[in-house]
């Protein structure tokens, strides 16, 4: 049986990255407005945050298929 890549400690590494790439972004967006951002880096910080996301999903559906 292989073994996935979620499960190996890389993997332990991208997820974590992922995460912190996660609540960046989610933070820009949230207080961009107050901190006087531009909107553009407001909407660059929400898409990361949203690719993010998506790929965490991904990789928690494909370790549950496990």
């Amino acid at each position: 049986m292989e073994t996935s890549p979620s499960r190996t400690a890389g993997g332990a590494v991208v997820t974590t990255l992922l995460w912190l790439a996660f609540l960046a972004g989610a933070a820009v967006n949230s207080i961009g407005q107050f901190a006087g951002l531009a909107d553009i880096y407001r909407y660059l910080g929400g898409g990361v945050a949203v690719v993010c996301l998506v790929l965490l999903i991904g990789r928690f559906m494909a370790r549950r298929k496990d």
